[in-house]
């Protein structure tokens, strides 16, 4: 069983940053692969980006180059760094772990209860 806790969202103008925390409970988070998403009103969840368990990263390419994700397993915290923000990356950003990595959320066993990331314009 693994708990998942976000925090870090916020309101910020366009071309701002955020950086989203997602701390996970249990001892075996490094075995996890961690993914964040985020839903936005009216709209499906969407994949952000994952890291694997060994470190390997993946991005939607609406976030490339402006997120990036990462995990220290000492803290069994994994990040999103968003910068250049802009008024379409407004949404709830959760984060989820599951064995393994995939851009698909059903796949994914834990979420957390999301975080809201508003960016005016």
């Amino acid at each position: 069983q693994v708990q998942l806790v976000e925090s870090g969202g916020g309101l910020v103008q366009a071309g701002g940053s955020l950086r989203l925390s997602c701390a996970a409970s249990g001892r075996t988070f490094s075995s996890y692969g961690m993914g964040w998403f985020r839903q936005a009103p009216g709209k499906e969840r969407e994949f952000v980006a994952y890291v694997s368990s060994g470190g390997s990263t993946s991005n939607a390419a609406s976030v490339k180059g402006r997120f990036t994700i990462s995990r220290d397993n000492a803290k069994n915290t994994v990040y999103l760094q968003m910068n250049s923000l802009k008024p379409e990356d407004t949404a709830v950003y959760y984060c989820a772990a599951k064995y393994g990595v995939s851009r698909i959320p059903s796949s994914y066993e834990y979420w957390g209860q999301g975080t809201q990331v508003t960016v005016s314009s």
